[in-house]
């Protein structure tokens, strides 16, 4: 198939599932170039999740060195994160939400941020007002607006980046 040609799928989902695919391989060439750059040791791990592209950096010798790659609280991850995002973007000329994961963090992350929204959504139930939740990066309120939903109460978003906040609202 020549560039800029298109074929029609016969499932919608085939090919958005091709689509991530070809995300997640760029995103690995990508980010395997700048593990050789910066001379650390990782393997990259690549999956489809919730209708987006998941790349994860392991390291089986400890993830010391990957640290360097998440920064403090997360910082150099997201960075790194929308630059891998404007790698894919640049060879596919379409806008990613690839998520990437270094050395388990955000997968840690998740796991506690999901508890902190049920125990938000428990003391909302109990007081029947509404809480307010410190400000968090869009990755961060998605997987407490999931938590709280889950615990059947609802939730917005509020306030401007990056002081954007979670208000968990009682049923």
């Amino acid at each position: 198939m020549t560039e800029g040609t298109t074929t029609s799928a016969p499932a919608e989902g085939v090919d958005t599932l091709s689509r991530l695919e070809q995300e997640g391989e760029i995103a690995a060439d990508y980010l395997e170039g700048l593990l050789d750059i910066a001379d650390l040791d990782g393997d990259i791990d690549m999956d489809v999740e919730a209708d987006r592209a998941a790349v994860s950096i392991i390291s089986e010798a400890g993830s010391r060195d990957l640290q360097k790659l998440v920064g403090r609280d997360g910082e150099v991850l997201e960075a790194l994160q929308e630059l891998t995002r404007l790698a894919v973007h640049r060879e596919t000329g379409d806008r990613s939400r690839l998520m990437l994961d270094i050395a388990g963090f955000r997968a840690k992350k998740r796991e506690e941020l999901a508890e902190l929204g049920a125990k938000a959504a428990d003391e909302v139930k109990s007081s029947g007002e509404p809480m307010k939740l410190d400000p968090m990066t869009p990755f961060e309120r998605k997987v407490v607006h999931d938590a709280i939903a889950a615990a059947g109460l609802r939730s917005e978003s509020e306030g401007e980046e990056p002081q954007r906040f979670v208000v968990v609202l009682p049923a």
